[in-house]
């Protein structure tokens, strides 16, 4: 979303993935292999989800078949799933940070998916890989794995995705519950002292947080972005500052948003936080406050990102920079994006120890309930 379609730090291996061996993909070409694949053109936002207020209604998750042992349910197996996400988005980036944080690296396959083209004009696909296919499942274009599972499908295809490689058909593409899949299903396969980011006591409480943490906060950019109305811009705005007020006082006397441990919700905040400052401020009219203004909020970034898992799945050199060809006046990041030392300005000392009970462990870890 945004310059990423969807929707820093060290980069580090990703299985299967060239990291910084860019193969040009031109649009031309990128047409050529939409014919010769039956791919469609990307549906558009701005267009296909605005509603009659001129306020963005993001599309429903299609794929959201729970993973469990009932009846019709998926089955959790390790060597059996792919996971594709992009490094600007949010909404998968939070499945790639679960996963490293997890220890499911082994279980779970991986691969990142960028710009077809150089407009985007089919979506996600593999520019950066050889033949511009991704090595396991043979596909140029993401799209190809939600038509093999519903050749019906007309909606935006999403990331996170994840895809059954046995029959390269997506099979999960639910971002709202993805997480907590990895968290409870994929159990037997995490690190044996992983972290407990989903503990079963505060399920039904991390649950209607998430809920609230949706439509204030992880989607509110989305509905300033996209709408096309004042009305409904203004009114995402408010929720999305008065949300960051409340949260700005919760961090005042917790270390993470339920206390001493880091949950799935503070996943989903950080996230979006992580984007704000360097990346979504540029789809937005003036803004109110940045993160690094809020004393609690920033410092709880920072805590964060000192854990490897979040400082290794998030790019922030990718997704601030943007191109400032053919423009009198290019933006700051078209500028600075470059010069800017993303890795110390987050590293800077904080002092969110102070506020935990157990000041050395971030984690409750299931071996050690």
């Amino acid at each position: 979303m945004g310059n990423f379609g969807c929707c820093g730090g060290p980069i580090t291996p990703v299985e299967e993935h060239t990291v910084g061996q860019l193969i040009n993909w031109s649009d031309e070409e990128a047409e050529q292999d939409a014919k010769e694949r039956g791919v469609l053109p990307r549906p558009k936002e701005i267009k296909d989800e605005i509603d009659e207020r001129g306020a963005f209604v993001r599309q429903p998750n299609h794929f959201r078949t729970p993973f469990g042992d009932g009846e019709g349910e998926l089955k959790a197996e390790a060597g059996r799933y792919r996971l594709f996400w992009a490094k600007g988005c949010h909404w998968s980036n939070r499945a790639a940070i679960v996963r490293e944080l997890l220890g499911l690296q082994d279980a779970i396959s991986i691969n990142l998916v960028s710009h077809s083209g150089e407009t985007n004009q089919y979506g996600w696909g593999f520019p950066d890989e050889p033949n511009h296919e991704d090595p396991v499942l043979g596909i140029k274009f993401l799209s190809e794995v939600y038509k093999n599972a519903d050749p019906d499908y007309r909606g935006r295809c999403t990331v996170p995705a994840f895809v059954d490689v046995t029959t390269k058909k997506v099979v999960n593409n639910d971002y709202h519950r993805l997480t907590n899949y990895l968290e409870v299903a994929f159990r037997p396969w995490q690190a044996e002292d992983a972290p407990d980011l989903y503990p079963e006591e505060l399920r039904k409480e991390i649950d209607d947080f998430n809920d609230w943490l949706f439509p204030n906060i992880n989607n509110a950019h989305y509905r300033m972005a996209f709408c096309q109305s004042l009305e409904a811009y203004q009114e995402a705005f408010e929720d999305f500052y008065n949300a960051m007020d409340l949260l700005e006082e919760r961090l005042s006397k917790n270390r993470f948003l339920f206390g001493d441990y880091v949950t799935d919700s503070d996943v989903r905040f950080f996230v979006t936080l992580a984007r704000f400052d360097t990346h979504y401020y540029r789809n937005l009219g003036p803004i109110k406050h940045r993160v690094v203004d809020y004393e609690n909020i920033w410092a709880y970034c920072r805590d964060l990102y000192e854990i490897p898992a979040f400082k290794n799945n998030t790019y922030f050199k990718d997704f601030s920079r943007e191109s400032g060809k053919n423009q009198l006046f290019a933006s700051f990041n078209a500028r600075f994006a470059d010069q800017i030392d993303y890795e110390a300005f987050w590293s800077t000392p904080q002092n969110r120890k102070a506020l935990s009970k157990t000041p050395e462990e971030k984690f409750l870890r299931h071996n050690r309930k």
